[in-house]
């Protein structure tokens, strides 16, 4: 199977994230479903069926997490310098808006645009790979074309 590349961030809110569905909210819910059982009919039983739900989230979140952690790669970004890679947190300016965004090239599992994390396979990512301070790069975005100019490039 393919490796997950993670930052050791991402890693350990991932491990993290997978420690408390297993010590706190797995229990928490067993709990919930042997009181929910305790109700009587379980056929009409609302609190049994949502607690039931609850648990079938939380196993599949476990899982995927365990899948997640048992292929991930932590690349360590003090190790790295020079041009754009994985997990460089990349300074832009948009050249037609002068807007300046900050993002870090993170794994798929722990991007989120609005905190920064921008995903290796997002075309920006893709586009930003490999250049260095003051080129430009063009996208392709889903509201056109974009040009951003790179600023500052950051490995921390």
């Amino acid at each position: 199977m393919e490796k997950i590349l993670l930052t050791r961030a991402g890693y350990t809110a991932l491990n993290d994230e997978l420690k408390k569905l297993k010590s706190v909210e797995r229990p928490a819910v067993i709990a919930a479903i042997s009181e929910a059982r305790e109700h009587g009919d379980l056929s009409e039983n609302a609190e049994y069926h949502a607690a039931r739900e609850k648990q079938s989230f939380i196993e599949g979140r476990v899982k995927e997490l365990e899948s997640i952690i048992g292929l991930a790669e932590v690349i360590d970004p003090a190790k790295l310098s020079g041009a754009i890679k994985f997990s460089a947190t990349v300074k832009l300016v948009d050249e037609d808006t002068d807007e300046e965004k900050t993002y870090q090239i993170v794994g798929e599992p722990e991007a989120d645009l609005e905190k920064g994390k921008l995903n290796i396979k997002s075309p920006l990512a893709r586009a930003l790979i490999g250049k260095e301070e003051g080129d430009s790069v063009e996208v392709r975005t889903p509201g056109g074309e974009k040009s951003y100019e790179i600023l500052e490039i950051e490995y921390i």
